[in-house]
């Protein structure tokens, strides 16, 4: 008897999108330092090269993040979606300031290598003057920045500490002490829109480290060195300029009208728009960028479209997350005017398998939302087990059940986690126990910690990474 070979399917050959973007930064980073390796001049020391190869690297990092955040169509399509390109921004921004510290410890202006023991100061005018003052400008203004972003979002990045390390800090935080040190720190730096006028200065702090390279570096006598930094460094500030002057002639904009604003529950509000002129077209799932005129001029702010793409109709579920979400009920009103950007985001359900667990946590079920409200012109036609978990009654509940019934194959399941305890990985790989895990398409929105924890123990339960889906809302 003649053994076939296994057949093995075309989507486990082709990298998924997701992959295609990061990969290609890896090997660019890659493919720089090797050049830069192999064209070392012979008259720069090996600490001096390295701490100023890894200079050169931070700049390449933070160039490549610069235009992660252009909102070109290459971009999010490469990182499969927008919000993913915006965490890769902060990723390769981290990363890069990150590099800046050999680069602090090791490069040493153009001091030579020499006999053993020589040592002795640079020569006048590398390292100081114009050069380290930039390079001064450059890091601790980038530092800053990237505290401030991080700041707000403290307790996500403390996520893999044990869950009860993570309510022992919880309690921390709810003191008196924490709480008033808390509103010192928004008075003293402002809101989100502070933090975004500002973060406009990264293209500048990064020109001024890439001057710095030019006027101190070492390495320079060799062509390709000097060309290489020139076109990274130069790439990067090429599209700060363009994001700062041209993009918004080549934004997809649409003028709107603010139609209802009611409240869902506390701190949720629906908004609802209508056209004012061409209308959006979006998927299902995708989010767009909601300007609005408030009390303090107009705010963007990126939310997921909750409702059904037909009519010309938009409608927004809004979470009161931050100043101006807090206020909306009262400085949005009916009438008022409303600009749409996008829509951008690949969160779909038609890219998974006929098998699917949808999970959402709190406000992250607005993407399922439009889901089930567009089911009568976007099929949903997998078999789908839908957890939604809440800390309290489920906003929408009644109607997500009025839409899930009709809906074949979809099982609802709602959550109370001030009742029932969170809601675990494992509840909800018990609605998939008979299937094979491999085959099973899940599709995750909500809190950063609560997504994470699931993807790692989805992933331990067999489910394939390809098969994982996830929307980002948190991109500061």
């Amino acid at each position: 008897m003649v053994t076939r070979p296994a057949f093995i399917p075309l989507s486990r050959l082709v990298p998924p999108a997701r992959t295609v973007g990061p990969a290609g930064v890896m090997v660019l980073a890659g493919v720089f330092g090797v050049v830069w390796l192999v064209c070392r001049p012979a008259g720069v020391g090996w600490g001096s090269f390295l701490g100023q190869l890894v200079g050169a690297e931070a700049v390449l990092l933070m160039a490549v993040a610069i235009v992660l955040i252009s909102v070109l169509p290459a971009v999010e399509t490469w990182f499969d979606g927008i919000d993913k390109a915006a965490i890769w921004h902060r990723r390769l921004s981290i990363t890069g300031l990150l590099l800046l510290i050999p680069h602090l410890l090791f490069a040493q202006g153009d001091r030579p290598s020499g006999p053993v023991g020589q040592t002795g100061p640079p020569p006048e005018g590398h390292g100081s003057g114009m050069g380290g003052l930039l390079a001064q400008i450059g890091i601790w203004g980038l530092a800053a920045l990237a505290l401030w972003a991080m700041l707000p979002r403290w307790r996500s990045l403390l996520s893999w500490l044990p869950p009860d390390v993570l309510r022992r800090v919880d309690r921390l935080g709810t003191t008196v002490v924490a709480r008033r040190t808390a509103a010192i720190g928004r008075l003293v730096l402002g809101g989100y829109e502070r933090w975004r006028s500002l973060h406009r200065l990264t293209g500048l702090l990064l020109a001024a480290g890439f001057v710095h390279g030019l006027l101190d570096a070492t390495t320079f006598g060799s062509p390709v060195l000097r060309w290489s930094y020139l076109a990274v460094g130069g790439t990067g500030l090429v599209f700060y300029v363009y994001r700062e002057t041209a993009a918004r002639f080549f934004l997809p904009l649409h003028d709107y009208q603010v139609t209802t604003v009611t409240p869902v529950a506390r701190g949720l509000t629906e908004v609802t728009l209508t056209p004012v002129g061409r209308p959006l077209h979006f998927v299902p799932g995708q989010f767009a960028m909601l300007f609005l005129e408030g009390r303090h001029g107009w705010r963007r702010h990126p939310f997921t479209i909750s409702g059904a793409p037909s009519g010309g109709e938009l409608r927004f579920s809004i979470k009161a997350l931050g100043d101006d979400t807090h206020a909306i009920q009262e400085s949005v009103a009916p009438g008022m005017p409303a600009v749409i950007g996008g829509p951008h985001g690949r969160f779909a359900h038609t890219r998974g398998t006929a098998r699917q667990l949808w999970i959402a946590g709190g406000i992250g079920v607005t993407p399922f939302l439009s889901w089930l409200r567009s089911h009568d012109t976007h099929h949903v036609g997998a078999r789908i087990d839908f957890f939604y978990t809440t800390a309290g009654p489920a906003p929408f509940a009644d109607e997500i059940a009025a839409l899930a019934a009709g809906v074949p194959h979809l099982r609802l399941h709602l959550h109370d986690s001030s009742t029932s305890g969170y809601l675990s990985a494992d509840a909800a790989l018990t609605a998939i126990a008979d299937d094979d895990p491999r085959q099973v398409s899940v599709f995750l929105c909500g809190p950063e910690p609560m997504v994470n924890a699931f993807i790692q123990s989805l992933r331990t339960a067999g489910i394939a990474r390809r098969n994982l889906h996830r929307e980002h809302f948190d991109w500061r």
